[in-house]
């Protein structure tokens, strides 16, 4: 004859899974990029901090300019994750450091995730020139391309393929 569970028992297992589902369920947040600071960007200031002394402060950025060196953006994004749903975008920070032609910091400027805006990505693929194989031309593409026999080695820098500079050497 089984015994009844004890009240006492129940009640704790039960607090016990309960406080396991709460645990599984706490957001994972993930920092990607580099977000300096706000405190360390304060002491950059346009007209006296160089190239080097931004480079030493905030380390390397996370893209430069794309038609001169004279731009420094600085990118960083934090997102949460809960469960299995989609990542939400909880913080976005870039940093735009802009230097004259002497390497002089001349402008500074800090945007935010307000002005982020989402793009949506195609999911068309590019088309490329060729043949696209299916599965059976990959599952049976190299049936008879290979005559089981090995050919005769021949002496050194004597091709076979018509070409020169090498040898087949029964490969």
């Amino acid at each position: 004859m089984a015994q009844p569970i004890a009240p006492a028992l129940l009640r704790s297992t039960t607090a016990l899974v309960l406080l396991a589902a709460a645990a599984g369920c706490a957001p994972m947040i993930d920092t990607r990029g580099n977000m300096p600071p706000a405190e360390v960007v304060a002491t950059i200031q346009p007209g006296v901090t160089t190239r080097a002394q931004v480079s030493q402060l905030l380390g390397s950025p996370s893209s430069i300019g794309t038609f001169n060196d004279h731009t420094w953006y600085y990118i960083g994004r934090k997102t949460e994750t809960l469960a299995f749903l989609q990542p939400e975008v909880t913080d976005q920070q870039v940093l735009v450091i802009k230097f004259d032609d002497a390497g002089v910091v001349k402008d500074l400027e800090k945007r935010g995730l307000e002005i982020a805006q989402e793009v949506a990505m195609d999911s068309h693929e590019t088309p490329t020139a060729g043949h696209s194989l299916g599965f059976f031309e990959q599952l049976f593409g190299n049936i008879g391309r290979f005559s089981g026999k090995k050919d005769e080695k021949q002496p050194s820098g004597i091709s076979t393929t018509g070409r020169g500079g090498g040898t087949s050497g029964g490969y």
